[in-house]
């Protein structure tokens, strides 16, 4: 199968690209990454188109032949979503109505859009952990999105929904759990934590650190995007989230277990964070047979082991 995957040059986007691959389909990355620059990432086995995901021409072109387009080019830091609202905006929203309309003028079969578990703070209910876990078909509250970036995430499902309904554009949704391992952004708490304990200094905790996140391991991510090729998933929407919550204070304490002692500093918590309410998988692994099999201190361990090879000096 031909595959396009936008956004193939990012954390996630290169092991989507690389799972695929070793999964025998021929693969394009459309990604605005210079071939030559260090944030060029995706496996020399695939084809590469550089462009802005914004350029609806040169989307289509490189849509063209393709049976299937995973959409992950978005601005994912939601403190660049918070700093420059209206760019972020254009590219989580309009960018994806871009890809949407290339597929449709191109008639490839399917678009597999990036979403994220952030929308589930803004379903409806009692807000924070609960024992009972949210599915997929939960009602979202418009009025509690709170962050542009979920109301971006939000925006660019209903835009999915709405081509296929007008033009019967199929699609998957992946909502993704909070990802980590090789090749993450260095802002990400987990590689600032590795990082600061390699480099023996102190890290920073944005409130008590008891919040909590469903981590999961990037590589688990990226096999749920070859199992989504299925026929099963096919207009489905998905909820791709980690096993067990780990707090921001485990964390710590799992670095620390693999490092050495560290020294934590509390500052306080981040406007518009992301409230951890508790999201059933159970639909992924009920049609894709897909489940995360990473324990967190291995993936933490990979990621240790991936930094220290590509350190530069």
């Amino acid at each position: 199968m031909r595959a396009v995957v936008t956004g193939g040059c990012g954390f996630i986007g290169s092991h989507v690209v690389d799972r695929l691959l070793a999964a025998g389909h021929e693969v394009v990355v459309v990604d605005s990454a210079p071939v030559s620059g260090p944030a060029h990432r995706a496996n020399p086995a695939a084809g590469y188109v550089r462009a802005d995901i914004l350029d609806l021409p040169g989307l289509t072109a490189a849509l063209e032949g393709s049976e299937i387009v995973f959409h992950l080019a978005a601005t994912a830091n939601v403190d660049q979503v918070a700093a420059d609202p209206v760019r972020s905006t254009r590219m989580n929203v309009e960018g994806t109505v871009c890809v949407l309309e290339a597929a449709r003028r191109t008639g490839c079969a399917r678009v597999v859009l990036a979403s994220s578990v952030w929308v589930y703070g803004a379903a409806y209910g009692r807000p924070g952990p609960s024992d009972v876990e949210l599915t997929e078909d939960v009602p979202i509250d418009l009025g509690r999105t709170g962050h542009l970036y979920v109301a971006g995430k939000i925006a660019a499902e209903l835009a999915v929904h709405s081509y296929h309904d007008l033009y019967g554009q199929h699609f998957t949704i992946l909502r993704y759990g909070i990802p980590y391992g090789p090749r993450m952004r260095d802002e990400l708490v987990i590689a600032r934590f590795v990082q600061a304990a390699l480099a023996d200094r102190p890290i920073t905790i944005a409130g008590d650190g008891g919040q909590t996140r469903n981590w999961v391991y990037v590589e688990d991510l990226a096999e749920a995007h070859v199992r989504a090729l299925s026929p099963a998933a096919q207009d489905e929407t998905f909820a791709l989230e980690g096993g067990t919550p780990v707090s921001i204070r485990e964390v710590a304490d799992t670095v620390s277990e693999l490092l050495g002692p560290l020294t934590v500093e509390h500052v306080p918590a981040r406007a518009g964070d992301y409230t951890a309410r508790a999201v059933s998988n159970a639909k992924a692994k009920r049609l894709l047979g897909w489940s995360p099999t990473t324990r967190f201190s291995d993936g933490v361990s990979r990621y240790v082991d991936w930094y220290r090879s590509n350190q530069r000096s």
